[in-house]
């Protein structure tokens, strides 16, 4: 079997798949007695990965497998494929999720410590709905409240291959998408609400969760979260 061959199998199981594909599930695709080795498929893969260099589209390596994708800074103009108004994420929600996926195990109440406002339960509903958070134990204390962490799909919808590619904080506060107060590893959490996405004091209102809904067609739509590089058996 050429080369060639194998790199048009996964490029066209890539396409038709819609989903991060992992190497052995490309390699289910040959026939057993033909089938490429791992290094075979790897190699297809990193040949991809050079065609595309300079172009529209990239091989992206995330948790769940390789995906092929539009590059992000073509996000805008492609978007325009979809003239209706996109869903975007509210500043509660991505707020609450970037608090998970950088502080996790992380219980609701703590979350509410650090955001001062109470979570609305539809927002934690949501992120569960769409597996990007799921319970990953409890927290043993009385009452044994639930430990909330983000999962693969969570990773794959990012473009991450793991924890330790999201940003680290002060890089997160020098973009300013969501500015987080959060305690550095080895701090004390203060107690203060924490501002996302727009102008400082944004949230000094005295804002309750119950009024926000889990979606909205505000923000910026940015899929850009900070989490710290913290390992969770997936």
């Amino acid at each position: 079997m050429s080369d060639s061959h194998i790199r048009n199998v996964v490029e066209a199981a890539l396409l038709a798949a819609g989903l991060p594909l992992p190497v052995a599930e490309l390699a289910r695709l040959f026939d057993e007695g033909t089938r490429p080795s791992t290094q075979q498929l790897q190699a297809a893969l990193e040949a991809l990965a050079r065609e595309y260099a300079g172009r529209g589209i990239e091989l992206k390596h995330t948790a769940g497998g390789y995906r092929i994708q539009v590059r992000r800074e073509l996000a805008a103009e492609i978007s325009r494929l979809w003239p209706e108004r996109a869903v975007r994420y509210s500043r509660a929600l991505l707020e609450t999720l970037a608090l998970i996926a950088y502080r996790q195990p992380i219980t609701r109440a703590e979350i509410e410590a650090v955001r001062g406002v109470a979570v609305n339960p539809n927002i934690i509903r949501t992120m569960i709905e769409r597996n990007w958070v799921r319970v990953v134990g409890h927290r043993d204390v009385p009452g044994h409240p639930e430990l909330l962490g983000t999962t693969r799909e969570f990773l794959d919808y990012f473009g991450l291959k793991s924890l330790d590619e999201l940003p680290p904080l002060a890089e997160l506060k020098a973009v300013g998408d969501i500015n987080l107060q959060l305690a550095l590893a080895g701090e004390e959490t203060p107690g203060a609400a924490a501002a996302s996405g727009t102008a400082a004091g944004d949230s000094a209102d005295g804002e309750t969760e119950a009024e926000d809904d889990e979606l909205s067609a505000g923000g910026d739509g940015s899929h850009e979260l900070v989490a710290a590089p913290r390992e969770l058996d997936y």
